[in-house]
Order: structure tokens, then sequence, then C-alpha cells
């Protein structure tokens, strides 16, 4: 029996509607997120305490930051997700880009949007 090079239509299928599920929930995180961030600026009511003023900007830039480290990795991830969809459509979704092997069900289960196995990226950290 020769090694399986690809998976299967129903396996693609499968992937796919792991990866949609998790598209629209980063999506929605996303989304609520330049929300929080756009709205950041306008809804503070102001305290007379100087100190206290000084303190409330503090926290809300170092949040405000954290808030965008947080979109951008979101944002990456939902291309990744995406990414992962067109190799679905090219059906060479969950092939490692290095061995040219399959990655196994379960990490992909788990990272769909993985293109590499452990192994592969153990590897490539050494």
């Amino acid at each position: 029996m020769s090694e399986k090079k690809r998976y299967s239509d129903e396996e693609l299928e499968e992937f796919r509607s792991i990866i949609n599920e998790k598209l629209a929930l980063a999506r929605r995180d996303y989304s609520a997120m330049m929300k929080q961030l756009m709205n950041k600026d306008g809804n503070d009511v102001d305290d007379t305490s100087p100190t206290y003023k000084i303190l409330e900007e503090g926290s809300a830039t170092q949040s405000k930051e954290e808030l965008i480290q947080l979109a951008s990795r979101q944002q990456k991830f939902i291309q990744g997700l995406e990414a992962a969809l067109v190799r679905i459509e090219n059906k060479t979704y969950g092939i490692d880009r290095m061995t040219g092997e399959l990655i196994p069900k379960e990490r992909l289960r788990a990272v769909p949007h993985a293109t590499l196995s452990v192994a592969s990226k153990q590897a490539r950290k050494h």
C-alpha cells in the first residue's frame, strides 16, 4: 500500500468546517478588539485628582498597547486560517512544507493553520 500523499476530499471538508468555525470566532474577537481600540479615547470620565488622572492614563496606554499587540496577533491568526482555506481549495492542505509528508490529523485539529509537523517545526528551531 502506498503512503497517502494528501487528505481525501471528505477529510478536507472536515478541516474546512473546523477552520471556518475558528475563523468566525477569530474575526468576531478581532472586531471586538478594534471597537475597543476605537472607543479607547472617548469614553473616559475625567477624575478631578491629577494623580489619579496620570495613573489612569498610564494604565490606559499600557492596555491599549497590549490590545494592539493582541489585535495584531489575531490578524495574523486570521490570515493563517484564510491561507489554510486556500490550501484546502488547492488540495495541498495538511502537507508539511518541509518534508512533503502529511501533517498528523491531531495536530491539524489543534492548529488548523499549521504548515509544518511538530518534528519539522522543532528541526527548524535547531
